[in-house]
């Protein structure tokens, strides 16, 4: 392997995860918008594109049907993140390029902690929010927790899943800005030790 790149499983939870945050994202400004008391079905046309027709095995709301996918894909991504976390910590990752200023690997560094740190916020505090609503946890339908229903807990979580979210999305935005930086600006191999040619 060449010692100047990640690895290829590294590379592929990096974009995997990335590109999964980024559908959170849009997934959770879809779906706050829907009404509370929408008619209910068993196909849904995922954000109503045209693309794709989701199935349900019983009826249920819009609004119902994108917050069980957002648990979901969260609950995902946080198995991943932690997978993610024991790759790195058993395989060590390449060593910044020499040719970065003191400055810019301090910041890298700091960068990448912060996104970890907020890939493990963000996730939980949605996972406690969910647990403490009337209904509970369903991974893709499969029931894993039921509803504890505590309005008070869940809406300080609730804001708290907000706040860390505008963070973590100023950080990924400083993040993706640093990268396009190196390609540019820079030239150097930064962004090329995360792909896959």
């Amino acid at each position: 392997m060449n010692n100047d790149k990640y690895s290829k499983t590294a590379i592929f939870l990096h974009w995997i995860i990335g590109f999964g945050i980024l559908a959170m994202f849009a997934l959770g400004w879809f779906m706050t918008d829907l009404p509370k008391d929408g008619p209910k079905v068993t196909s849904f046309d995922l954000f109503n594109l045209g693309l794709f027709n989701w199935n349900t095995p019983e009826e249920v709301s819009p609004r119902t049907f994108y917050y069980n996918l957002h648990k979901s894909i969260g609950i995902t991504l946080l198995v991943l993140v932690i997978f993610r976390t024991f790759w790195r910590i058993t395989h060590q990752p390449p060593a910044l390029l020499e040719t970065l200023k003191i400055w810019e690997k301090k910041l890298a560094t700091a960068g990448h902690h912060m996104l970890y740190l907020l890939m493990y916020i963000m996730p939980v505090t949605g996972l406690v929010m969910a647990v403490f609503s009337k209904f509970g946890i369903k991974w893709f339908g499969i029931p894993l927790l039921s509803g504890l229903d505590n309005k008070s807990v869940r809406e300080a979580f609730m804001s708290i899943h907000e706040i860390v979210g505008w963070v973590l999305l100023a950080v990924i935005t400083i993040h993706v800005l640093g990268a396009l930086k190196h390609k540019f600006i820079d030239k150097d191999k930064t962004l090329s030790r995360m792909s896959f040619h």
